[in-house]
């Protein structure tokens, strides 16, 4: 961005940070730095790499902050000179999350200790956990905690702009649950589109969780309105057993409660609660167990929206009363139709996107989408942090 190499180059003149120097591009920052970090869009990576790498400094340390790995590292290896040690880093949380700790994945790809240590001292200053992983532990965790999350928060509101509905207004979408679908769903989309669409297209567990949760959403959707009550049940309560037995068994008490979910709501919170067949929350748990992913596996190296996530498909299949009227209302209730029908439709098309590698096509779904619930992102952001805020105070100490 040459524009603003002067504008630049005035404000840090004028201030006491004599040590800030303004470089026009990218070549004189690698020729001088003993550190540096390539934080570009995943998709990016390997070009801007290949224009600057090979300006880098001699025995100076290079890393990335992408959210996928694979292709950074590719980069690195292919475009930096031999004496390059490569650290790489990436903070699991968004922009909007205060730092202090939140997981910081650090990877010693290719570097001596010296340097490894240096990264992590330099990083230490946000407060964040610091998790040693290879890059390929961090694309498979990455994938298994956060890219099936945002397939279906990115499908609810794709459903909800399908039916020109703002949920928030609908008494059906307000409380409890409903908060965290709302909230997080609108946290998303107020982000860039390309902080998720790397994730998912160039991380291949990511692909195959996406299609994975697809495939749930189409199968339960079908149990429904076939009426198979039995079937569904069968289905649902194993995936449950499965991703929820330790906690159940241990008696291990909620991430959530139902006093957390229901302070955080955009509209107003009705007397009597609208039954909901949770299609989105039933086949995340179907996901898990067709992949067998167990969730907790990776709490160190969880995003708070995984973990808000997993707290209320934890709060709804660990409430046996509750998951019996979810079954109920899925076989013998239609007021949820319209909105289960645009929202497999909506997981599919999702799904499709990330398996034929198509950014424009990502970019063109996200955005229009964007536009549409844009007037209430300040108010969902403030909301969400405060959410995040009260899970994190939920959370400290537990097992992770």
């Amino acid at each position: 961005m040459k524009d603003r190499y002067k504008p630049l180059q005035e404000e840090f003149s004028n201030t006491e940070q004599q040590n800030v120097v303004i470089f026009e591009d990218g070549y004189g920052v690698s020729r001088s730095s003993d550190y540096i970090i390539y934080s570009v869009e995943a998709e990016a990576i390997d070009k801007v790499v290949a224009q600057y790498g090979r300006a880098t400094k001699k025995y100076a340390i290079v890393g990335g902050q992408t959210s996928c790995k694979a292709p950074e590292v590719a980069a690195f290896e292919r475009h930096l000179p031999s004496d390059i040690d490569i650290v790489s880093c990436h903070s699991l949380h968004g922009p909007n999350v205060d730092p202090k700790n939140q997981p910081l994945v650090i990877i010693k790809h290719r570097a001596s200790q010296e340097s490894y240590d240096l990264v992590r001292n330099v990083m230490s200053c946000f407060g964040s956990k610091l998790v040693p992983l290879t890059a390929i532990e961090h694309d498979r965790i990455t994938a298994d905690t956060q890219a099936v999350t945002h397939a279906a928060f990115l499908s609810m509101g794709t459903a909800w702009q399908a039916n020109n509905q703002f949920p928030w207004e609908l008494t059906r979408y307000v409380g409890g649950i409903e908060n965290v679908k709302c909230n997080i769903t609108l946290r998303i989309y107020s982000n860039k589109w390309h902080v998720y669409a790397g994730l998912a297209i160039l991380n291949p567990s990511a692909k195959e969780q996406i299609r994975q949760y697809a495939e749930s959403v189409t199968g339960l959707f079908k149990l429904m309105l076939g009426g198979h009550r039995e079937e569904l049940e069968k289905r649902i309560k194993t995936a449950g057993e499965f991703v929820f037995k330790a906690g159940a068994r241990t008696g291990e008490p909620l991430l959530l409660s139902d006093e957390v979910l229901d302070q955080f709501s955009l509209g107003i919170v009705p007397k009597e609660r609208t039954p909901n067949n949770h299609l989105s929350l039933l086949a995340m748990v179907d996901c898990w167990w067709k992949l067998r992913i167990v969730p907790y596996d990776h709490m160190i190296c969880s995003t708070p929206l995984f973990r808000l996530w997993l707290g209320v498909t934890e709060y709804l299949f660990r409430k046996p009363a509750l998951l019996n009227e979810v079954i109920n209302t899925a076989v013998e209730d239609n007021t949820f139709r319209s909105d289960d029908l645009e929202f497999t439709f909506a997981a599919r098309g999702w799904s499709d996107c990330v398996s034929f590698g198509d950014f424009s096509s990502y970019r063109d779904r996200f955005e229009q989408i964007q536009s549409y619930f844009a007037p209430r992102f300040p108010e969902a952001t403030r909301v969400g942090n405060e959410m995040i805020r009260v899970l994190l105070e939920k959370t400290q100490g537990k097992p992770q």
